[in-house]
C-alpha cells in the first residue's frame, strides 16, 4: 500500500496516533497534517491545519486521503466538500483492512450495549480453545496497533466504525440495537442503519445474533439470508454455560445473554466447550461496567458506561433483593425514560439522585409513577454522592448507571466513572 499524496487524520486519540506510525513504518517521508475540532494535536510528525481552514485546504488539494478518527461524524459537511473533489475519506479500520485483511479469519462485534464483554469474552474463549487470536477496537488495540500480530482477529466496533467498514469480516455478530449517538449519526434511523451496516451486506459470511437482536424486525431485514446465521446452541451447551456463569463474575441476565452469544461465536469458528468455560471463569469485569466496590459496608457499584436506559434496566436487574440508591441523568440525548420510571420501584430502587440534563426528565416520571422513591436533584456528581451520605439508612447499593452520556459534565464515562467511585469512598469509607 502507497500513498502518492500527503495525508490529512482528522481527530487525534489512540487511532491517529497509530494511523500515523502506519504511515510513518510505510512511508517516512509521507507529509502528513492533522485537524482537531478543538484545542491542539499532539501527533509526531505532522502539521496541523485549523477546523475552519479545512475548506480551503480541500479545495486547494493539499492532502489527497482524510483517515478520520471514530470519535469525528462522517456526517460533517466538511467530508461532503472533500469527496466531491475526490478526496477519499477512510479510517483506521478500513486502512487495516487494505494492509491486513487477506488469511486472516475476522470476527466483528457490535451492538448498542454489551459489545465489549461480548468481544473480551469471545477473546478469552478463543484463545483458552487454543487458537492465536487478538482483540481490538474499541478494546484491546486500535486496528492498525494490531497488525498481522495474530491469525484470527476479534474486533470490537462502534456504530461510528461500522458506518463505513468497507471489508467483509468471516463472522458478525450483534448483540441487540437500541436508539443511541443521535447527536453523531443525524438521528435514529441514521444510526439504525450506520450500526446495521456490518451485516446488512452482500457477501458470503456467518452472522450471531443475541437474545435480545432477535426480536428486531431491522436486524432481521438486514440479515437478509437467515441461512447465515450460526446455529442455536444445543440445549445442554447452553446449561453449562448458565452453570459457569453463576459461578462467575458476570452480573445479570444480560451478561449471560452476552455469555451466549460469545459461546456460539466461539464454537462457530472451532472452539470448544472447555474453552468456553474456562473463559467464563477468566472474566473480569471491565471497568466502569458494573465494577463493584465494598466501601464502609456500602456496595458501590460503578456502570459509568451506561449511555441509555436500557443500559441502566440491565444493571439494576443484576441487583435483585438490593435496597438500591440509583445515580441517574447526564447529556441529552432525548432519551425516553418512561419504561425506566416505571421500573425502578419494582427493581428495588428506594432513592433516586438526578443529574443534569435528563435527570430532570427522570426525576419527574418517577415522582409521578412511584411515589415512594424519594427523589433529590443534583447540580453535579459531588453534590449527589454528599446527598446520599446523608440519606444512607434508605440503602445499601448505591449504582452509578446514568442511562446518558457525560460530555455535559465530563469528558467521558470513564472520566464520570473514576469520579464517582473516589467521592464514594471519601463519603463511605474516609479512613481506608
Amino acid at each position: 500500500m502507497q500513498f502518492d499524496t500527503p495525508v490529512l487524520l482528522y481527530g487525534a486519540g489512540r487511532e491517529a496516533l497509530s494511523t500515523r506510525a502506519f504511515l510513518k513504518a510505510r512511508q517516512p517521508n509521507l507529509k502528513v497534517f492533522v485537524t482537531v475540532d478543538s484545542g491542539t494535536a499532539d501527533i509526531p510528525e505532522t502539521e496541523q491545519i485549523d477546523a475552519a481552514e479545512l475548506p480551503a485546504a480541500i479545495k486547494a488539494h493539499r492532502f489527497g486521503l482524510i483517515v478520520k478518527s471514530p470519535g469525528v461524524s462522517r456526517y460533517k459537511p466538511v467530508f461532503d466538500l472533500a469527496r466531491d473533489a475526490g478526496i477519499a475519506v477512510t479510517s483506521n479500520l478500513n486502512l487495516w483492512g487494505a494492509a491486513y485483511r487477506h488469511n486472516r479469519t475476522v470476527i466483528a462485534i457490535t451492538g448498542t450495549k454489551g459489545k465489549s464483554t461480548t468481544a473480551t469474552l469471545v477473546h478469552l474463549m478463543v484463545t483458552r480453545s487454543g487458537i492465536d487470536a487478538g482483540l481490538a477496537g474499541n478494546v484491546g488495540l486500535a486496528p492498525l496497533e494490531i497488525a498481522d500480530k495474530h491469525p484470527v482477529i476479534i474486533f470490537e466496533l462502534s456504530s461510528y466504525q461500522t458506518a463505513d467498514m468497507n471489508f467483509l469480516p468471516d463472522l458478525a455478530a450483534l448483540t441487540n440495537l437500541y436508539a443511541e449517538h443521535v447527536d453523531w449519526h443525524g438521528s435514529v434511523d441514521r444510526y439504525y442503519a450506520d450500526k446495521l451496516n456490518l451485516i446488512d451486506r452482500d457477501g458470503v459470511f456467518a452472522v450471531a445474533l443475541g437474545q435480545a437482536a432477535r426480536g428486531n424486525a431491522l436486524v432481521a431485514k438486514a440479515v437478509r439470508d437467515h441461512r447465515r446465521l450460526l446455529p442455536d446452541l444445543a440445549p445442554e451447551t447452553s446449561a453449562l454455560i448458565e452453570k459457569a456463569v453463576a459461578h462467575s463474575r458476570l452480573r445479570g441476565a444480560h451478561n449471560l445473554d452476552n455469555a451466549l452469544l460469545a459461546a456460539q461465536i466461539t464454537l462457530g469458528i472451532g472452539g470448544t466447550l472447555d474453552g468456553i468455560i474456562q473463559g467464563i471463569a477468566a472474566f473480569r469485569p471491565l471497568p466502569h461496567r458494573l465494577e463493584e466496590h465494598l466501601f464502609g459496608g456500602m456496595t458501590v457499584v460503578n456502570d459509568s458506561i451506561s449511555t441509555t436506559p436500557e443500559a441502566t434496566k440491565a444493571a439494576l436487574a443484576a441487583y435483585p433483593g438490593r435496597r438500591i440508591a440509583l445515580v441517574a441523568g447526564g447529556y441529552e440525548r432525548q432519551q425516553d425514560y418512561t419504561e425506566l420510571s416505571e421500573l425502578l420501584a419494582q427493581r428495588g430502587v428506594t432513592t433516586l439522585v438526578t443529574l443534569p440534563v435528563t435527570g430532570d426528565r427522570l426525576a419527574r416520571a418517577t415522582a409521578m409513577v412511584a411515589p415512594d422513591i424519594v427523589v433529590h436533584k443534583a447540580p453535579h456528581l459531588e453534590a449527589a454522592i454528599a446527598l446520599l451520605a446523608d440519606l444512607q439508612a434508605r440503602f445499601d447499593t448505591i449504582i452509578l448507571s446514568p442511562g446518558a452520556p457525560s460530555y455535559n459534565q465530563f469528558k467521558n464515562f470513564e472520566e464520570r466513572g473514576t469520579r464517582f467511585v473516589a467521592l464514594c469512598r471519601k463519603h463511605f469509607a474516609p479512613d481506608a
